[in-house]
Formats: structure tokens, C-alpha cells, sequence
């Protein structure tokens, strides 16, 4: 009996002993976030990594890590893309889903880099610091767009940028990088890299990142091939210029496009993402090595769940965060988790007016919420979140609406409506593309309390929306959100806290505080 107590005893151990190692193990994602197009370098041991948020402001944000797996945000290269009527939301005019895409990271004799590019302004834009994570960030841009664009120093001194979609081209930069060296015509060095995938074209190679590991010059780009998944294809050359030779080297879940890292012990990874329905594009790393001068990813070709590296730790408060709106002095900034929709006006917002609040004003009429200025967001997180604020309405003149929203084209909201002399809570849905207005009752007190919940478990991608009139009892309002990935926002759905008139312009709304919690407490 004792032996068998003994057994039952070290099985048990041996299994909480599994179950411990597991979980003190990275899984994939490691970013349950809208993070795409990431670029990844390492400088000592630290990494740091830029990604696309196109059309919100500041933007390029720049992460930093010391394990690849969990990161915090520490800077921008830009606060605002550049000064045009679609930045700006104003004349009726936007640029959801453009604004700068896809961005290069490097670092190169002591300064760091990032150039990105944007279909809005037909330019190239490069932004240099010698301090990645303070700045101060200097910008140059110059004509054309170059079509994710990897940016590469070359050991001889050249500057290059390799680009395109499908035919893969190289232009050489001015040695102060202003723009394309006037007597070197760009060329072509692989005319149609999609071929890597097969001959069944889909999507044509593109998400250029270009790297040089032991003499040789090794291009990833992307491709998605008709009826399959997307999928990542690698060339090599002896010489940037060519000729190249390519294959595939990673087909498993859709994960594809980014690049290489190693680590200071000389493990290597590809840092990839996956496209994850409503939350957005999501970050994952896979295991690499080399074999016969080729990077060979995956676990036997495959997309492993767990990584030997450090347990993954929550995206509160690096990648995300609460915020009290509390602020010594004016001129303080928003934490780095926050980005405007579009170009804000910094006349209309302020967090030291009422201090403790982060107050939003109206400088004009807007027939849509989409084309209202200075809408505060952050990303929704999986695999389920919930945002809550205190919103105190009464500053808020007839014909305003104020509140908390699920921010991309399909977009639903929780708030209030000022509406001939009184106040109500009201539900939008904008799913079906026209307002779809549930009402709720009629605002007596001068605070609410909303929430908004996100269940993206199994890609259920549910949208749901309370209010309180206490801060503790919570009523759902409305229907539930059927959240979509649409490529007109190419986003993933963010919290918003938003005012604008639809009648007269001067009214204000008061934000108490912001609450974010992995944990919703309340799903249905």
C-alpha cells in the first residue's frame, strides 16, 4: 500500500512538476494584439521592434524587449505622418487603412532608423535618433512610395532600399538618405519572387526584409497562394544584386511575413504574424536554424504553441494600460499606449482643464463618428478584454454624443446622447453599414459608468456593451457586436473614448478615468 501511495505521490509531483515547467514556457501568440508588420532588431541584449498603425497618430510605434517575448512600448518615430485634409479628418476626407504601413527597423554606427512609407502621401519617410527610446526623432521624406521597403546597410558604405509587390526591385540611396541617387536607376533583382510559393499566384511577394548572415543576402517576403495560405518564401544571392534563388520556407496556420532575429547565445527565430480575425494581426516567433546556407523554420515545418523562453506575462501595462488622467503639469504627454484617430486637434483635448479628466471638446459639427477628430484609442487585446470609464456629461450640449466605442468600420458604441434638453444612454451599431440606435434610459445624474467587452476566443469576435448608474450594477445595452476585420480599416478593433456635435459646436465631455481588465466579469 505504502509503495503504491509512493507512485501515486511522485506521479502527482512529476505531473504539477510538468504542468509548472509548461507554464513557465513562452506560447504563441506572443503579442495577443493588433501588432503586424513587425521589424525586429537587437542591439546588445536588448530588442527592439517597429510594427504599422497606419492611420492613428503618434505612429511607428517602437517596442522594446530583453527576452522576445514580453515588450513595452517606449517611443514613436512621428507624432503626426504629415499636415493633409485626409490626416487631419477635416472636408470630409480620411485615410483609414493608409496612412504609413509597413515599417524597416535598423540600427547602423550608433544610430537607429526607421523608414516607412504611405500610399496618402505618395513618399518615403526616414526617421533617425541616436536615442531609440528618448529621441529626439529627425524626419526626411522624399518621392516615391516605395512599396514595403526594407531598408539596407551594405557593408561598403551603400545605402539601398529593396521593394515592391511581386517584382522584387533595389534603388541606392543619397548618402544622406534625402532620396534615390539620382545616376543609379532602381533595378530589378528578382522579376517575379511569388514563383518561390508554385505557380498558383495569389497575392504577389511582397513585406520585403532584407538581411546578409554569413556573406550571403537572404530576401523574405510574403506570398499567398490561390487556395492556400500565406506563406513565407525566402531568396539568397552572393550579391545584393543578384541573381537570387528561392524557396519556401514556412507553411502552417497563415503565420508569414517579418523576418529573423538571433539572440545573444546564438539562437535564432523568425518573428512572424498571423492574421486573427477581429483582434487584429498578432505577433508570433518560431524556432530557426540553418542548414546548407538556408533558414529552416518551424518545428518540423510547424508552428510550435510553447517556446523555450520566458512565460509570457500579461500586455497590461506595456502594451496597453489603465489610465487615471492624473497629470502634475500641462504639457505632460499621453502614455505611449494611447494614439489619436487620424491627426488630433491639441486645441479641443486636455487633461489639466478639470484635472483628474481627460476632457474632450467639440470645435465643429460632424454628420459621423468617423470623420470626428480627436477619438483616443488603444488596442483591444485577446482573448478577452473589457475597457471601462466614468464619463461626466455636463458639458455636453444638445445634439453631442459622448462615449466609449469598438473602433473599425464595422464599429459599435456605448454612450450618451444630448438630445432636445435631455440626456439618454444609447447603444450604435453600425454593422450593417447604416446606424442601428438602441436607447436606453433617460440620464437623470450627470455621471455614467460604460463598458465595453471583447470575446475573441476561437475568433468568436463578440462586441458587448454596458452602462451603470453606480459604478457596481451593470444593465447590457444593445445587440451584441458582431466585430469584423475589414480591409478598409486594416485594423484591429480599438477601445475608443470620443465627443463630437452633430448640432453646436463648444461642448465638452469628461472622461474620469480608463479601466482595463483581461478578466471581463460579465459575458453572455
Amino acid at each position: 500500500m505504502r509503495r503504491i501511495i509512493r507512485h501515486a505521490v511522485l506521479a502527482l509531483c512529476f505531473c504539477v512538476t510538468s504542468v509548472l515547467c509548461l507554464a513557465q514556457k513562452a506560447h504563441n501568440p506572443v503579442i495577443y494584439a493588433d501588432v503586424p508588420d513587425m521589424s525586429m532588431i537587437r542591439v546588445g541584449d536588448t530588442y527592439y521592434m517597429s510594427s504599422t498603425t497606419m492611420h492613428m497618430s503618434p505612429g511607428v510605434p517602437i517596442m522594446k524587449s530583453k527576452d522576445l517575448v514580453n515588450w513595452q512600448m517606449v517611443s514613436y518615430a512621428y507624432q503626426t505622418l504629415d499636415d493633409m485634409d485626409e490626416l487631419n479628418l477635416v472636408n470630409g476626407k480620411s485615410t483609414y487603412g493608409r496612412g504609413s504601413w509597413a515599417s524597416s527597423l535598423r540600427y547602423h554606427n550608433g544610430t537607429f532608423y526607421v523608414s516607412t512609407f504611405a500610399q496618402t502621401t505618395g513618399k518615403t519617410y526616414i526617421y533617425t535618433t541616436k536615442n531609440i527610446e528618448k529621441g529626439p526623432w529627425k524626419a526626411i521624406s522624399f518621392k516615391p512610395s516605395m512599396h514595403d521597403h526594407s531598408l539596407f546597410f551594405d557593408d561598403d558604405g551603400k545605402v539601398y532600399m529593396v521593394f515592391g509587390s511581386g517584382r522584387i526591385m533595389l534603388a541606392e540611396l543619397n548618402d544622406n538618405l534625402d532620396g534615390l541617387k539620382p545616376d543609379v536607376k532602381p533595378q530589378v533583382i528578382i522579376e517575379n519572387a511569388s514563383l518561390a510559393s508554385g505557380s498558383n499566384i495569389g497575392l504577389p511577394a511582397e513585406g520585403s526584409q532584407l538581411f546578409k548572415v554569413n556573406g550571403k543576402y537572404y530576401l523574405f517576403n510574403i506570398t499567398w497562394p490561390r487556395g492556400g495560405m500565406r506563406t513565407v518564401i525566402v531568396h539568397r544571392a552572393d550579391h545584393i544584386t543578384g541573381p537570387y534563388e528561392g524557396r519556401t520556407v514556412l507553411q502552417d496556420k497563415g503565420v508569414a511575413q517579418g523576418g529573423v532575429i538571433s539572440t545573444p547565445k546564438g539562437d535564432w527565430y523568425a518573428y512572424l504574424f498571423r492574421d486573427n480575425g477581429a483582434v487584429g494581426r498578432i505577433p508570433y516567433l518560431v524556432p530557426m536554424k540553418w542548414e546548407d546556407g538556408w533558414p529552416v523554420i518551424g518545428i518540423n515545418g510547424k508552428v510550435p504553441d510553447t517556446l523555450d523562453l520566458p512565460a509570457n506575462r500579461s500586455l497590461i501595462p506595456g502594451i496597453v494600460n489603465s489610465d487615471e488622467f492624473t497629470r502634475k503639469s500641462k504639457d505632460a504627454p499621453l502614455p505611449l499606449v494611447w494614439q489619436w484617430n487620424h491627426n488630433p486637434d491639441n486645441q479641443l483635448w486636455s487633461v489639466t482643464e478639470r484635472p483628474g479628466y481627460l476632457r474632450l471638446k467639440t470645435g465643429r459639427v460632424d454628420t459621423s463618428l468617423l470623420l470626428a477628430r480627436n477619438t483616443l484609442t488603444q488596442r483591444t487585446f485577446g482573448p478577452m478584454c473589457s475597457a471601462v470609464t466614468a464619463l461626466d456629461v455636463k458639458g455636453m450640449k444638445d445634439g453631442d454624443r459622448a462615449g466609449l466605442m469598438l473602433l473599425q468600420k464595422k464599429y459599435g458604441w456605448i454612450g450618451v446622447k444630448a438630445e432636445d434638453g435631455k440626456k439618454y444612454l444609447v447603444a450604435i451599431d453600425a454593422q450593417s453599414g447604416s446606424l442601428k440606435e438602441t436607447t436606453g434610459v433617460e440620464l437623470k445624474s450627470e455621471k455614467v459608468y460604460l463598458k465595453a467587452v471583447c470575446d475573441f476566443r476561437d475568433r468568436t469576435d463578440k462586441g458587448y456593451f454596458y452602462y451603470s448608474l453606480d459604478g457596481k450594477s451593470w444593465t447590457r445595452l444593445g445587440d451584441t457586436l458582431q466585430m469584423v476585420y475589414t480591409l478598409p480599416h486594416f485594423m484591429g478593433y480599438r477601445f475608443g473614448l470620443f465627443n463630437y456635435a452633430t448640432k453646436t459646436p463648444g461642448g465638452f465631455a469628461d472622461f474620469d478615468y480608463y479601466h482595463l481588465s483581461e478578466r471581463p466579469e460579465e459575458l453572455q
